[in-house]
């Protein structure tokens, strides 16, 4: 799997995801996160300064209806788990936002809060945008949902593909098993395709009615076309836009499934160690999307996942094309009206039933039943009734019809034979006469 995204380099910040970067262009079925942070610094100013600009660059609270959906909720109660790296809980902005957490890449911590991989950054700067709770007035990153809980769930990008996929398998059912109602997954498998394992995992979450929101990729990191787990049934599918709303030509990736779209370019996010960086790439914009998914879980707790997503769907603003599309699916999503407005009810996920994919597209391989040859088969003895009569007796009386019948009919039968007789006798005597006459 691969984070599809790109990164710029600077001095005042590591380098980041240089391993996974070649990995995403590799293709394959590599686990890939799906966005990398631009590296420069994102503000000059001193943490906790009255009128921080790391939080005036959040464009996007504004410009997507996150802060007044805040007017109604901000989250509380709804738990996101961070499938990614892991989450560094010490910084400012994510202090008592994680409650819980697990290690599936065999590297980091139990508690999943130990960053892991080359590009160990990565979950962190997710999680700062699902729910960061800024670092004080106005100051530092917040998230779309900061006052949701959090799970850090690290996972290891750039695995052999078997080991990462069923990393993934056992994260998904983790985090549904401890109550996750959202899950993020800002990472791409870089193929149209899931293994088999995916199925079970995914079923599991959508029977325990969870958001999986996933991202869709982006062309800078080689993903031209949306990949699993973005193509799986059911799964809310994340495509990126610029400041402008316009979809990005290098930070997002392209495809049917996609569900809405968010930001993705110019995002501010908080790296290990509580340094702020700048970021392009669908890793950014699924966590804006996916705390907005916990808003609306929040001010609805009565809804089901599939209606969770309609909301989400049904009030995006659409780009000009009716009905969804490949660059931005239903639209840009608007927190406000997902949280607030009218939308009808719907009796199914509008994104598909992954349980029907799997009946059509997974069917069970019979065991072929052994067949014995002919020579092997026992013809069973045939009934009296069956008895097939023998080709010569049929012209013949047998014993039976004999018997039946009597001597009367024999008498007959040779009176008929000696008359035939005479009357030949007599025929061949008259003949004679009349050439000696």
């Amino acid at each position: 799997m691969i984070p599809g995204g790109r990164r710029r380099r600077s001095a005042a910040a590591p380098v980041v995801l240089r391993a996974l970067l070649a990995g995403a262009l590799l293709g394959g079925a590599l686990l890939i996160p799906a966005g990398a942070a631009i590296a420069q610094p994102a503000h000059p100013a001193a943490r906790g300064a009255s009128d921080d600009l790391v939080r005036a660059k959040e464009y996007w609270l504004d410009g997507y209806g996150i802060r007044t959906a805040w007017n109604t909720t901000r989250g509380k109660g709804v738990t996101i788990a961070i499938i990614d790296t892991g989450i560094d809980s010490s910084v400012a902005e994510l202090r008592g936002a994680v409650v819980g957490g697990a290690d599936f890449s065999g590297r980091g911590s139990a508690d999943g809060q130990t960053p892991v991989g080359d590009g160990n950054e990565h979950g962190t700067m997710v999680a700062s945008l699902a729910a960061g709770r800024g670092s004080g007035t106005n100051a530092g990153v917040i998230g779309a949902a900061p006052e949701a809980s959090l799970l850090s769930i690290s996972v290891g990008f750039g695995d052999a593909a078997g080991d990462s996929d069923q990393q993934i398998a056992d994260a998904v059912t983790w985090a549904v098993d401890r109550g996750a109602k959202v899950i993020n997954m800002s990472l791409t498998r870089n193929t149209l395709g899931w293994p088999p394992s995916w199925d079970t995992a995914f079923l599991d979450a959508a029977q325990h009615d969870v958001v999986v929101v996933a991202a869709a990729g982006n062309r800078g990191s080689g993903t031209e076309e949306v990949g699993a787990p973005a193509t799986m049934p059911g799964v809310l599918a994340i495509g990126g836009v610029n400041s402008a709303g316009v979809a990005s030509s290098q930070a997002s990736a392209q495809g049917i499934t996609i569900g809405v779209s968010a930001p993705s370019e110019n995002l501010v996010g908080v790296v290990p160690g509580g340094k702020y960086v700048l970021w392009d790439g669908t890793s950014g914009a699924t966590p804006i999307v996916a705390g907005i998914v916990a808003l609306v879980r929040a001010a609805h707790p009565e809804l089901d996942a599939a209606n969770v997503i309609q909301r989400v769907l049904a009030t995006a603003h659409d780009r000009g094309v009716a009905g969804p599309d490949d660059l931005y699916g239903y639209g840009t999503v608007d927190a406000a009206a997902a949280v607030s407005g009218t939308v009808a009810s719907v009796s199914a996920n509008p994104l598909g039933d992954l349980a029907e994919w799997v009946r059509v597209n997974r069917r069970a391989t019979t065991t072929p039943t052994p067949v014995t040859t002919e020579s092997e088969v026992a013809a069973p003895a045939p009934s009296a009734a069956a008895q097939p009569r023998d080709p010569v007796g049929v012209l013949l009386p047998s014993a039976v019809e004999l018997s039946l019948v009597g001597l009367p009919l024999m008498v007959v039968l040779l009176m008929l034979f000696a008359l035939g007789g005479l009357v030949v006798g007599a025929v061949v005597h008259f003949r004679s006469l009349r050439r000696t006459g």
